[in-house]
């Protein structure tokens, strides 16, 4: 049996010392032998998502890397990043699954709990969540955003920090479980997932991993046959894939 093929699309370009670190999402045992999975850099230029104007330049660069997904024989795009970039723009260019770290975890969440909190490295990433939020319908199902405030680094993600980092992200967590309601913990970003395990231990809530949930559900796409509604997402009437695979 021919094996299934999923790309991760990480929003910005990866460097030979940033691949590994990314890649280290999905460790062996999270993977199946039947699927492989590439993940790509997207764009040429790094960004951190700090302004609407870096959200835009993310956008671009992750759909250009899904038109070339499909075009290279991908069963499956899944975005890695929280943000969704390019996620409603792709689903409605290409035949093939399209998934995203946002809208999987959030509504897996609702699922879990009663009330969910994501938490953040910083709070200029605050307005990506509240789209998000407010365009899935999940604005009453949030108890709280909580930031530490610590300037994410997009070569290093959380290697070299986690004495600091991690105890900063359980305070603020234990904050959001008492103080805020919150029965589920949702990472804010697939570039803390180095944090996921040890969170996991220490807090009395579930604590989700974007990147991977969102990789799982792509693996639930493959294996039932599903893709997302044409109707909702409505293929354009002409193409003009030259505007986005000139890049950003």
């Amino acid at each position: 049996m021919q094996k299934k093929r999923v790309k991760m699309i990480f929003p910005v370009p990866m460097s030979e010392a940033t691949r590994p670190l990314v890649e280290s999402q999905l460790p062996p045992g999270i993977q199946r032998p039947d699927i492989e999975v590439a993940f790509v850099g997207a764009g040429s230029t790094i960004t951190l998502a700090d302004s609407y104007y870096d959200m835009a330049l993310m956008e671009l660069s992750v759909i250009q890397a899904g038109l070339q997904a499909e075009a290279e024989g991908f069963d499956a795009v899944c975005i890695n990043t929280v943000s969704d970039s390019g996620l409603a723009a792709l689903r409605s260019r290409l035949s093939i699954p399209v998934l995203s770290p946002g809208q999987s975890a959030f509504h897996l969440a609702a699922m879990m709990g009663h009330k969910f909190s994501i938490l953040t490295m910083w709070e200029r990433w605050l307005p990506l969540y509240r789209k998000g939020l407010k365009e899935y319908g999940l604005e009453s199902r949030l108890a709280s955003i909580r930031s530490i405030e610590v300037r994410p680094d997009t070569e290093a993600l959380l290697a070299g920090k986690e004495d600091v980092v991690f105890a900063r992200l359980e305070a603020a967590a234990r904050l959001a479980i008492e103080e805020d309601g919150a029965d589920v913990i949702v990472l804010g970003s697939t570039t803390m997932h180095q944090s996921h395990a040890w969170l996991a231990e220490r807090l009395p809530v579930p604590v989700l991993n974007p990147g991977v949930v969102a990789y799982k559900l792509c693996e639930l796409f493959l294996d039932l046959g599903l893709c997302h509604s044409k109707k909702a997402y409505p293929s354009p009437e002409s193409l003009k894939d030259g505007a986005f695979l000139a890049g950003p």
